[in-house]
C-alpha cells in the first residue's frame, strides 16, 4: 500500500475532487438498479407488462420491445437519485468548496493524498438547526477512490472529522447515507455512530423503496476526551 496523508483542501484539488465525487456516486447506480429489479412491484410490471402487450397485439416482438423499454426506464430510474444529488451538490456547497467549507471557523474539507494525487475526501459543515440544543457538525461527501479502498483511508477521514468536531466544541457529529451504501453503513457503525432515523429524502423515492439513514456520533466531554487521548482514542 502506498503511503497517504490527510490535509486540508486546496483550490488546485478541485478538478480531482469533483471527478472523485461524481465517480463515487455513479458507482451506486448498479446496486440501485438491482434493488429496483428485486421489488415485488417491479417483478409484476416486468412480467405483466409484456404479457398484456402480447394479449392485446398478439405479437411477441412487441412484447420483447416492451420489456426492453421497461428495463431502460428502470435503469434511468436507478440513475436519477444519484445524478440529481451530484447536480444539486455542484450547484450548492460543492460549487465553491473553499467558500462553503473553509470560509468560516467550525467547518472544513479534507483530502487524502497519495503519491501526489487526491484519493479520498470528506467535508463537514455546522448544522443550522441542531436538535436537543447540542451543537452539531454534519459529515458530508466521504469517498475514497476504488483502487485505494481497504487501507483505512475512509476511517482516517472520518476520524479527522471527529477530532475536528471535538476540538471545535461540537456535541455531536451527524451524517446521512443511503440504505444501499453497505460499506459506509458498516464503517460508521464500527466507529461508534448510532442510527437515529430512516426516511425518504423525496416522497417519490417511496416508489422504489429508496430510503436514507441518519447516524449520530455523540462526542465525549472534555474530561472524557483527555482520557481517550491518553488511551489512544480519537
Amino acid at each position: 500500500m502506498a503511503p497517504y496523508h490527510i490535509r486540508k483542501y486546496q483550490e488546485n484539488d478541485r478538478k480531482r475532487v469533483i471527478d472523485l465525487f461524481s465517480m463515487a456516486k455513479a458507482e451506486h447506480i448498479p446496486a440501485t438498479f438491482r434493488h429496483i429489479l428485486k421489488l415485488p412491484q417491479t417483478l409484476v410490471l416486468l412480467l405483466g407488462g409484456p404479457l398484456a402487450v402480447t394479449l392485446v397485439s398478439g405479437s411477441w416482438v412487441l412484447a420483447f420491445v416492451a420489456s426492453l423499454a421497461l428495463l431502460a426506464a428502470l435503469r434511468f430510474l436507478a440513475k436519477y437519485p444519484w445524478k440529481q444529488f451530484v447536480v444539486m451538490s455542484l450547484h450548492t456547497d460543492m460549487s465553491d468548496i473553499t467558500k462553503s467549507y473553509l470560509g468560516e471557523r467550525g467547518s472544513g474539507f479534507w483530502v487524502a493524498e497519495s503519491k501526489g494525487q487526491v484519493v479520498g475526501m470528506v467535508g463537514a459543515l455546522p448544522v443550522k438547526q441542531p436538535t436537543l440544543r447540542k451543537e452539531q457538525l454534519e459529515l458530508l461527501h466521504l469517498c475514497v477512490a476504488p483502487e485505494h479502498r481497504g487501507h483505512g483511508i475512509a476511517k482516517a477521514l472520518v476520524r479527522t472529522v471527529l477530532t475536528f468536531a471535538r476540538d471545535q466544541g461540537y456535541g455531536e457529529v451527524v451524517l446521512t447515507t443511503s440504505m444501499l451504501q453497505h460499506s459506509a453503513l458498516a464503517l460508521y457503525q464500527r466507529l461508534g455512530f448510532q442510527k437515529t432515523s430512516q426516511f425518504f429524502l423525496l416522497k417519490r423515492w417511496r416508489l422504489i423503496s429508496f430510503s436514507h439513514i441518519q447516524f449520530t456520533y455523540c462526542l465525549p466531554s472534555a474530561q472524557d476526551s483527555q482520557a481517550l487521548e491518553q488511551g489512544g482514542g480519537l
